[in-house]
């Protein structure tokens, strides 16, 4: 490695929140050599790409934004997706990030070169990249998941996924068809329910949907934020805090989730006076299962009467419609996927090799998992930001992010004094931390239901089992006996 303040050479892969928020913090503690790469044309992540109607967070923004870059003009408490991405903008413009940005680059494959220490990045355009260091930062929900269901192909309407909104394609007085009822579906419904003719959603599994205590800022907030930081910070620091609670009800606090689900059982009354559609949307599984959602327009737009709920199973797409395993054709103009993403398949589609020519997929073939959620023995000089299990149930991932960003700058600061070095996590360490997250995993909430969480086999490989003052507290430091340095070339 070279000296601190020139390099090493580090490539960090995805400019979304955990790429551009580590290559900050790298710039801030002295390295200068980091180049980003992204295959799109912006930077942004999935606030790129999730441009349908009503995108928004689901965290307060004043925590859903670095701790080192606070932002006293967000427009409301829970910030919609342009708000969010022209922060990331702003952010990364900056700290003059342009300049080591790379857009339209897509990274196909990397490998680790033994004989010289370095990462052989290979990009979509056939060019080879050479680093000391490799940060992939593509997160968890990059990748749309759309279902493989017969017949699609002949449908002759426009049919997409919600993360590839179609804008040019109108939807007043138009019949249309939604599948799923995840998190990105009850944004879009509300929105685009008043303008269609028809809207049929199908259900495969109810979700538990909470009040979003949402509002705009005022004036005075704004002001407020503006002259008074010690605002925001105490803000900040109080939705953490409400963050952990709900993440406590997940994990270790479960009665807690008795108040969840007694705030559900709620709103649904208020808001489902029909009692068929009740019972069709009261999820049969223990709450915090699936994803928790945040919507008070959810129950409303369902209940409309342009609006059918569906939950027998889809057998087919026809070229006018969809059918259901009951027979039941239902003809429809437009289909809408909001089923998700492919949450446990971890940096796909990109080819990563390590020592000895190991293939990351290999070493992941029952299930992703790394050491913090951040190394992987026999992959030296390689950190994963949103690796796996790192993904949370209630608080912000930002918080995540900034955490394993500060554990490789200071796994870097130990490689930079020493020129051509590596770090390895050591296998033993890894599998006592693998040990440790299967089992608490398999004692929490999310093991008693099929989700996205879940790998095929049944592996959790998303979610921290814990709160994000203990990821905090165990990334603090780096505890080097956990790791093999070793010195390369001279």
């Amino acid at each position: 490695m070279r000296d601190r303040n020139r390099g090493p050479k580090i490539v960090i892969v995805g400019a979304g929140f955990g790429g551009i928020g580590t290559a900050i913090q790298l710039l801030r503690t002295g390295f200068t050599d980091v180049t980003i790469l992204e295959k799109a044309g912006d930077i942004g992540g999935v606030w790129r790409e999730n441009t349908y109607p009503g995108a928004g967070c689901d965290i307060p923004s004043p925590l859903y934004s670095y701790s080192f870059a606070p932002n006293p003009k967000w427009p409301r408490r829970y910030s919609r997706q342009q708000d969010i991405l022209d922060y990331l903008r702003d952010t990364a413009a900056g700290y003059r990030l342009g300049e080591r940005l790379r857009l339209n680059t897509e990274v196909v494959a990397a490998e680790f070169d033994e004989a010289t220490a370095h990462w052989l990045i290979h990009t979509g355009h056939g060019e080879t990249i050479e680093a000391d260091v490799l940060i992939p930062a593509v997160g968890q929900l990059s990748r749309p998941a759309v279902p493989d269901i017969p017949g699609a192909d002949t449908f002759t309407g426009p049919i997409w996924h919600s993360a590839r909104w179609r804008h040019d394609v109108s939807l007043a007085g138009r019949r249309v068809a939604v599948i799923g009822t995840g998190a990105s579906a009850i944004q879009f419904v509300p929105r685009i329910q008043p303008q269609v003719d028809a809207l049929t959603v199908f259900q495969r599994s109810a979700p538990y949907v909470i009040p979003k205590p949402d509002r705009a800022y005022r004036p005075w907030h704004l002001r407020m934020f503006r002259e008074l930081p010690a605002s925001r910070l105490f803000g900040r620091f109080g939705i953490w805090l409400l963050g952990e609670l709900m993440t406590a009800a997940l994990t270790s606090m479960r009665p807690l989730a008795m108040l969840l689900g007694l705030i559900f059982a709620v709103q649904l009354r208020l808001q489902v006076r029909d009692p068929r559609l009740r019972a069709a949307v009261r999820p049969d599984y223990p709450i915090g299962c699936k994803r928790l959602l945040f919507s008070n327009e959810w129950f409303p737009a369902i209940s409309e009467p342009n609006v059918t709920l569906v939950t027998e199973q889809i057998s087919a797409i026809t070229a006018t419609g969809v059918r259901t395993a009951d027979g039941r054709e239902h003809p429809v103009d437009v289909i809408i996927y909001g089923t998700g993403f492919h949450g446990t398949e971890f940096l796909a589609p990109m080819r990563i090799t390590g020592r000895g020519g190991r293939r990351l997929t290999d070493v992941w073939s029952d299930g992703a998992h790394a050491y913090l959620g951040i190394t992987v023995p026999e992959f030296p000089n390689m950190f994963l930001i949103y690796g796996p299990n790192t993904n949370l149930g209630g608080n912000s991932i930002i918080y995540m992010m900034e955490s394993q960003a500060r554990y490789i700058v200071t796994a870097l600061s130990r490689l930079a004094q020493v020129p051509g070095s590596t770090i390895e996590v050591r296998a033993t360490a890894a599998e006592r931390f693998d040990i440790e997250m299967r089992g608490r995993l398999a004692r929490s909430v999310w093991s008693a239901c099929q989700s996205w969480y879940r790998e095929p086999g049944g592996r959790i490989s998303t979610n921290w089992p814990g709160q994000v003052l203990e990821y905090h507290r165990r990334t603090r430091t780096v505890d080097f006996t956990d790791y093999r340095v070793t010195a390369g070339r001279p």
